[in-house]
């Protein structure tokens, strides 16, 4: 992975067309999902030679591989694999076999993206993901992070949380949940902590990563969050370079956009083949002539724009979830006012948006923003001064249990 950072456009394309043909082949002969699917469309993959001809193959939903799931999986006799597990926020269970190659590649992916930064594997690391972990669990959970050289927070007191920040000194980078890397800065910054840190990387993932967590983690450690984009089924998508751009891995993923929609071709998936699959999101990604600043010609994803089908229900029209997310944005970038928000709609036509900053001085900004995207077709209950985490799951930015 790292010899192919460097590489030109076409060699990573060239580079692509062959690894893909040979994924195809391997799919077709011992995948029985794939050899009926591909028969039915009449599609070969030995006769790959343009990557436009996937578009020819149906594209797949995450309903499709928990239906399919015994037909998608591979006959091929792999000498290792790992149980994987999602559940996703639809909350549909799914579980495959994932090959060696296929985790082996995508933490190369990962571990790449950490050099950009002069960040080894092996270095000490703070960890911050899942919540209030069972006392029971504990014990194995402290061994393995011990074999991997990194701490983590068993619970979200704030004794807990200083005493992790503490620990931060002779730490190399800090991951996981964006909120909670949020939740800790904001401590630190409050508490008025001085650390001893030497941090070369904040990363989070999983997660929205709003300019409000930004600021506070900018001013608690000095760095930035950047982003890491992907899923258990997808592997790493893309990583944000020291430019600030998200780069796609495509020595490992196929990224089609389809109507605003990603759509995921894993190279690495033999043993459970997943091919153009729509992962959820909306995305943007870059044009074919964008050079990013880093010198690597790696294609980039501008913008997450939100889950696919989560909708805003007005009194007589459907908004995008995204679009509270865009007025906050547009908030910042148009008006400098940082605000952290979550939204909840329960009853058509009204939605709740707490805020967690107390200045009302924004308050008159904010509506008037509303009411240009909104018009008149949604009234808001505007809450400032709340808290946003239960410490109790990831925290979304725009809840409905209606539409």
């Amino acid at each position: 992975m790292k010899q192919s950072d460097g590489w030109s456009k076409e060699e990573l394309l060239e580079y692509q067309l062959h690894k893909c043909k040979e994924f195809l082949e391997f799919a077709y002969e011992h995948s029985a999902f794939y050899q009926t699917t591909f028969d039915d469309y009449n599609f070969k993959p030995s006769e790959l030679n343009d990557l436009e001809q996937l578009k020819q193959l149906p594209s797949i939903s995450k309903m499709t591989l928990i239906r399919y799931n015994r037909l998608i999986h591979s006959n091929y006799p792999f000498k290792k694999l790992f149980k994987s597990l999602t559940s996703g926020t639809t909350g549909e269970s799914l579980e495959f076999l994932k090959n060696e190659e296929w985790d082996s590649c995508t933490r190369a992916a990962m571990f790449r993206g950490y050099s950009w930064y002069a960040v080894h594997p092996a270095d000490k690391n703070g960890y911050l993901w899942g919540y209030n972990i069972d006392p029971n669990k504990a014990q194995k959970i402290k061994w393995l992070d011990r074999l991997q050289n990194r701490f983590r927070i068993f619970s979200y007191s704030p004794e807990e949380i200083k005493n992790f920040a503490k620990n931060l000194k002779g730490a190399k980078y800090l991951h996981g949940y964006s909120s909670m890397i949020y939740e800790v800065a904001k401590l630190v910054n409050r508490s008025g902590l001085k650390i001893d840190h030497d941090l070369k990387m904040i990363k989070g993932t999983s997660e929205m990563i709003f300019d409000a967590y930004q600021q506070e983690v900018q001013k608690a450690f000095g760095l930035k969050i950047l982003s890491e984009y992907g899923s258990a089924e997808s592997g790493i998508i893309a990583f944000e370079c020291p430019k600030g751009n998200m780069h796609i891995a495509m020595e490992n993923v196929i990224v089609e956009e389809e109507d605003g929609e990603i759509l995921v071709t894993n190279m690495l998936s033999k043993s459970f083949p997943i091919i153009r699959y729509r992962l959820g999101d909306m995305i943007e990604l870059a044009g074919k002539d964008f050079k990013c600043n880093c010198g690597r010609a790696h294609p980039v994803i501008l913008n997450i724009n939100g889950r696919v089908g989560v909708k805003i229900i007005g009194k007589t029209q459907e908004f995008p979830g995204r679009m509270i997310y865009n007025v906050i944005k547009n908030l910042s970038v148009e008006h400098g006012i940082v605000l952290n928000y979550q939204a909840r709609q329960h009853i058509q036509g009204i939605i709740d948006l707490y805020i967690e900053q107390t200045e009302k001085d924004s308050q008159c900004i904010l509506e008037k923003e509303l009411k240009k995207y909104f018009k008149n077709d949604i009234d808001f209950n505007i809450f400032y001064g709340q808290n946003l985490h239960n410490m109790e799951e990831k925290l979304n930015d725009f809840i409905t249990t209606i539409g």
